[in-house]
Order: C-alpha cells, then structure tokens, then sequence
C-alpha cells in the first residue's frame, strides 16, 4: 500500500440520472442544468442527514460513501423520493437507478476503490429507472428490520471475478404491493452451453452469459452504431436466470421482431430475446439499415 492510503469497510452508494441527455434536450441547456443541480442539491441533503459525504459527481450521477450499509439504505431511499418530488414538480419523466455495495475499500486522495467500488458500478448499470440495487453481502449486513425490505433478484458475473454476484433489490417505496419474487434453483444449461451472436455491419460481437453489452451511438458502447435513430446509450442485453434480456434505455425506443413473431416496440421496458430474431434501433427492424442488429442464440460447440 502507498503513502496516503488507507484501507476500510465502508459503503459505496452510485446514483445515476436516467436520460439526462433527454432533458437537455427537451428543456434547453440552461434550465435541464438548473433542474439536475437541484436535484443533485437534494441528494447531498439525504446524504448528510445519514451520516454520509459525496466523493465526487459524473456529470449526470454521483457517488456516495457511508461507514455502514444501514446509513446508505436510508440515503437511498431518500434519494429516490427526492427525485420523485421533482418529477412531480418540474419533470414528469425524472427517474435515477441507484446502486450500492458494503465491503473493504481503499481510501486515497478524496477518493475510493476496489473491489467494493467495481461492485458497485456493475450494479448501477444493471439497475431499471428508479430501482435500488444491491448485493447478498450488503443485505446481511444490515439491521434486522431494514433486510425485510429486500428481496433476491438473480446472480450476475462481475469482471474480475470468478464468482458471481448476488443481486438484490431494496424496496424504498412504501406501497405493500409488490410482486414477490421466488426463489428458484438456476438451472445452469445457459452457462454451459448458450452464448448470444449479434451482427451489424459485417461485424459480430457475442454475449455470454453473466456478461451485459451496451449498444449506441456513444464510443464507450460495445456496439457502436452509427444511425441518427439510436440514443446515445440506447439499450443493454444481459442474462438473467436462463434468459438473455433486452432493456431500452432511449428516446426513440427499440423495435424487437423474433423470427415468426410480430414487432414490439420497447420504451424504457424490456423483454426476453427468443432464439432468433431482429432489433430495431429507434426505427421499425422490418427496414433493414444500419439501425438492425441481427441475432440468435447459439449452443458451445
């Protein structure tokens, strides 16, 4: 360990602004920034009122530390119901995702990481609009009463780690009705035998399963595509259980057309990939272009 490092449980809490791009662009520069400081304005309250501090913003999402995982569960779900108050208020469509984990990181310059921290982001990115995810780990470090407010989700790889991860989901609202969820034994056909091939423009790319591939117009996607139809970050396929999901994240939305199968259009939902099939990026997949990924699952050789 160098010089200004120290080491140390803590609780890593990310907060990302779903779409923000769309509110720039619907509102004008000026005022969507005006509406994000506000907002980010509430989050530093919630954060304090538990004890918390944020380490540093990315533009549209921060990120928080906490010295135990109850303190970041109530930062949490008081984040999101701050920005529940500002969609009422100001902008219907705000949502934020948010993603925690509890466990040993390291300390630096105003600053955190490890493993704890890698976690962390890999939650966030899998998190829907106005969801709270955590970890196994996390929910059995909390207090009895607050683990009654969570519920198992699905397990997930992790880059960098060999095992995967337990994902669970914080119920912050206070409406009782909620789906429950059952527990089920993974079968583990999918991770031995079934991989995800796309092709676009003469490329292909593949998805394992436990893995998540980001597709858009952005250059930090795996798929980068160039169509004026697609969202910078416009969707994102990952596995969960035996099934490989879709999740649209744009403004135009996605079209998905399974072989034999009529088109659906996605906006901000998501839906099971069949074995075979078209996805549309912001325009209808029946018009081939340079917007239409083709797909199909394929067994291991």
């Amino acid at each position: 360990m160098t010089a200004g490092e120290t080491t140390a449980q803590r609780a890593i809490l990310f907060a990302d602004v779903c779409e923000s791009t769309a509110i720039y662009e619907s509102v004008g520069d000026t005022p969507a920034l005006a509406l994000l400081n506000f907002l980010f304005s509430s989050f530093d309250k919630e954060v304090k009122a538990t004890g918390g501090v944020i380490v540093k913003n990315l533009g549209d999402g921060v990120v928080c530390e906490f010295r135990d995982p109850d303190a970041a569960f109530r930062a949490a779900c008081g984040m999101q119901e701050a920005s529940d108050k500002v969609a009422a208020a100001a902008w219907p469509g705000m949502k934020i995702k948010i993603g925690y984990n509890y466990g040993a990181v390291v300390l630096k310059d105003n600053d955190v990481f490890g493993d704890t921290v890698n976690v962390c982001a890999r939650l966030v990115s899998l998190a829907n609009p106005a969801q709270v995810l955590t970890t196994q780990r996390t929910v059995e470090a909390l207090s009895p009463g607050l683990r009654t407010r969570c519920r198992e989700l699905y397990a997930t790889k992790v880059r960098g780690r060999d095992r995967q991860v337990s994902v669970w989901e914080i119920l912050w609202r206070s409406d009782p009705d909620v789906t429950k969820v059952e527990a089920a034994e993974p079968s583990g056909d999918l991770d031995a035998k079934w991989i995800l091939k796309l092709s676009i423009g003469g490329e292909s790319y593949i998805v394992e399963a436990g893995a998540i591939l980001r597709i858009g117009r952005d250059a930090a996607n795996d798929i980068v595509v160039t169509t004026e139809h697609a969202s910078r970050i416009h969707a994102r396929i990952f596995t969960r259980e035996d099934h490989f999901v879709i999740v649209d994240q744009s403004s135009n939305g996605t079209f998905l057309m399974a072989d034999g199968s009529r088109e659906v259009r996605l906006r901000r939902s998501e839906a099971l990939l069949g074995d075979r099939g078209w996805i549309g990026l912001g325009r209808t997949a029946a018009k081939h272009g340079d917007h239409v990924l083709r797909y199909r699952l394929e067994r291991y050789s």
